[in-house]
């Protein structure tokens, strides 16, 4: 799960997805591509609304996404367009591409849609992406344990 700054957006759906796959057969990550907020817990709307869903994510941290995570996941989740470009020049090879994808494609097959960022917009705008994410990280659960 990557987005920006890895403590809005990514370690929300990091914590969905956690708890809807066996954490034993399935790791489940997040990071930010840029790294201004590494070793930051995310951010407190977003865990107030994961709260409100009996989800802890508070002992998360944000961390910067390293190229070596094209070589250690098999699925990494993009939040955005900018997450997208700044990915891309990232990549090394078609292959590491290959293995990215906008986290809303998994519910909106090809529509490259966007998870806006919820940062410092309010509780509203955490309720709309908490859902958006349950939704995605609920395919994808379903995906990884089939």
């Amino acid at each position: 799960m990557v987005c920006l700054g890895n403590i809005c957006r990514s370690p929300l759906a990091e914590g969905l997805l956690r708890q809807k796959v066996d954490t034993k057969k399935v790791i489940v990550d997040s990071a930010g591509l840029d790294n201004y907020h590494v070793g930051e817990a995310p951010c407190k709307t977003s865990q107030d609304i994961a709260c409100e869903h009996g989800l802890d994510i508070s002992g998360l941290r944000a961390r910067a996404f390293k190229d070596v995570d094209f070589e250690q996941f098999d699925y990494i989740y993009i939040m955005d367009d900018y997450n997208w470009e700044l990915i891309k020049s990232r990549a090394r090879n078609e292959e590491d591409l290959q293995k990215v994808d906008f986290i809303l494609n998994e519910i909106f097959p090809g529509e490259n849609m966007s998870v806006p960022d919820s940062y410092g917009k309010g509780k509203n705008a955490a309720k709309l992406i908490f859902n958006m994410l349950d939704q995605a990280t609920t395919a994808i659960a379903k995906k990884l344990m089939s």
